[in-house]
């Protein structure tokens, strides 16, 4: 783990990467800015470790809900992504 910053401080790097999670995970952003996000991701293990919950959360969702997602768990996520995008304003580097 090459990177020595301090996650408790949770420095801009931490801040950036996690911002552009989705994204990453979307496969929506520039080569660059993946093998950045990536090289981060390599060496943070905090960060880390939410990505990895968010792609096995995205991987039990895509399994169970095939067919058709519950109107609950689609407004639980509407509400969420509302309120999330009302939370944080974009940034111009995803």
């Amino acid at each position: 783990m090459g990177d020595a910053h301090d996650h408790d401080g949770h420095d801009a790097r931490c801040e950036e990467a996690l911002a552009a999670l989705y994204t990453f995970l979307d496969g929506e952003l520039t080569d660059f800015r993946r093998a950045e996000i990536g090289h981060h991701l390599d060496d943070c293990s905090p960060c880390l470790e939410v990505f990895d919950f968010e792609a096995e959360l995205r991987m039990v969702i895509r399994q169970r809900c095939r067919e058709q997602v519950p109107d609950t768990l689609r407004e639980r996520v509407a509400e969420r992504l509302a309120a999330a995008s009302e939370a944080e304003p974009p940034t111009a580097n995803t």
